[in-house]
């Protein structure tokens, strides 16, 4: 996003934090009707543009969305699209994408008032590895051919009582909802967005051998002070890395494993 569609996207952050700050706020139902709100914007294209168009005020944008939403969602789903409306956006989808992120961050949140974030943070991480790993599940999360419901089932087998509830809502809104993303981006940006809700930066991290405890309170302080951010991190083992480790924040990568010492040698001898 840019220009408008950025502030008025911060500008809709600020009212859902405000909102789900309060500990009568039902987090998780809010989510879900948000979603709903989304999926009706995504599809209904001519409603979206009616929503975002800049010729229109912005009162009466609100006012049409009351209507349409009174009585279908709560009240303070409508109280949040209508000030979504009100706002100006470089481009209609920005709205609907805007709204797909709050439906995700009020699931989030839930997870984060019952203790459960970082429990999300992980399956997301080990969720996104597992379907990079099996060529036969993401060709069925992804076939447009299967329906939502068999793609709902099959994650159910998946991930019942394997993760936290808020983990599988939010995978199975994604696989069922993926709205022009690939499997592993849409995967990513729910990981950052977890992070994000603890104000932290998250780092891959690939080792040879699996860290220990210590280890990783060390790595993740070191991290946290180069960075001047709390770090969350995702270890990966793969046993490729000869020794030490290798670490990726956002598109940074600090190498520190013998074979990437290897490889830096033997381009310095090459040249």
């Amino acid at each position: 996003m840019n220009g408008a569609s950025r502030e008025a996207l911060a500008a809709a952050r600020e009212r859902l934090d405000a909102l789900t700050d309060s500990t009568s706020a039902d987090a998780a139902k809010l989510a879900d009707e948000l979603a709903a709100v989304t999926a009706l914007l995504d599809r209904e294209v001519s409603l979206r543009r009616v929503l975002t168009d800049p010729a229109q005020a912005g009162e009466a944008k609100a006012a049409l969305a009351e209507r349409l939403l009174g009585g279908q969602v709560g009240g303070q789903a409508v109280d949040l699209v209508s000030g979504m409306v009100r706002s100006r956006w470089s481009q209609s989808r920005d709205l609907v994408d805007a709204l797909e992120e709050l439906a995700n961050t009020a699931d989030l949140t839930a997870a984060q008032k019952r203790g459960a974030l970082d429990d999300v943070e992980d399956e997301l991480f080990r969720f996104g590895r597992i379907v990079s790993s099996s060529t036969e599940l993401r060709a069925a999360l992804t076939d447009r051919a299967a329906t939502g419901s068999a793609k709902v089932e099959l994650l159910h087998r998946l991930l019942d009582r394997r993760t936290v509830p808020t983990t599988e809502r939010l995978v199975t809104r994604l696989v069922t909802a993926p709205r022009g993303r690939s499997l592993e981006s849409g995967l990513e940006s729910l990981s950052k967005l977890a992070a994000e809700r603890r104000e932290r930066l998250v780092a891959v991290v690939t080792s040879a051998v699996p860290l220990s405890d210590g280890q990783k309170q060390r790595l993740g302080a070191a991290l946290a002070k180069l960075y001047g951010r709390q770090m969350h991190l995702n270890i990966d083992v793969d046993p490729e890395v000869l020794g030490g480790i290798r670490v990726q924040v956002g598109d940074e990568v600090i190498n520190g494993s013998i074979a990437d010492r290897i490889e830096d040698a033997g381009r310095r001898l090459a040249s």
